[in-house]
């Protein structure tokens, strides 16, 4: 799912120890979210593109072009529950129908809708490559809903 870690990391000429070091995690998780072993969490995804201003959208593979913002970004799950709860509605579906296509529970959504979790970075990569809205979209990283890929 993360298949640009590496390459950002690289291109940055940062190792994996520093990177660890500036994402606050130990060099054995980090290298395990690079590797796809882990999934590496929405909070650990966001402080990653704030250190390389890149966007989640790339780095996912959501999409081949990296919109660089040095802008950085907090969680806000308030907000990411407003806007999972958006594109639900946008949808037609109800927390039971997103739920299913999130393989979750009713009360995961609610949970996520209402802030009181954050979701998992599974299920916004699912919620995001199922209806081609951006990942930065559903994080509050950006206004842009849609995927913007190059031709």
């Amino acid at each position: 799912m993360f298949y640009n870690l590496k390459r950002v990391r690289e291109e940055y000429e940062f190792s994996q120890r520093e990177t660890a070091r500036r994402l606050k995690i130990s060099k054995s998780s980090y290298n395990y979210y690079e590797t796809g072993e882990y999934i590496i969490s929405l909070k650990h995804l966001n402080d990653f593109c704030n250190v390389f201003h890149v966007s989640m959208d790339y780095v996912t593979g959501l999409s081949n072009v990296n919109n660089h913002s040095t802008r950085r970004y907090k969680l806000n799950p308030r907000m990411v529950g407003m806007r999972i709860k958006k594109i639900r509605k946008k949808k037609k579906l109800t927390q039971e129908e997103l739920a299913e296509v999130l393989n979750t529970s009713q009360s995961n959504i609610s949970a996520y809708e209402n802030g009181k979790t954050v979701i998992l970075t599974a299920f916004a990569y699912t919620l995001a490559k199922t209806y081609n809205i951006s990942l930065d979209y559903i994080v509050g990283r950006s206004n842009t809903i849609k995927i913007i890929r190059r031709k």
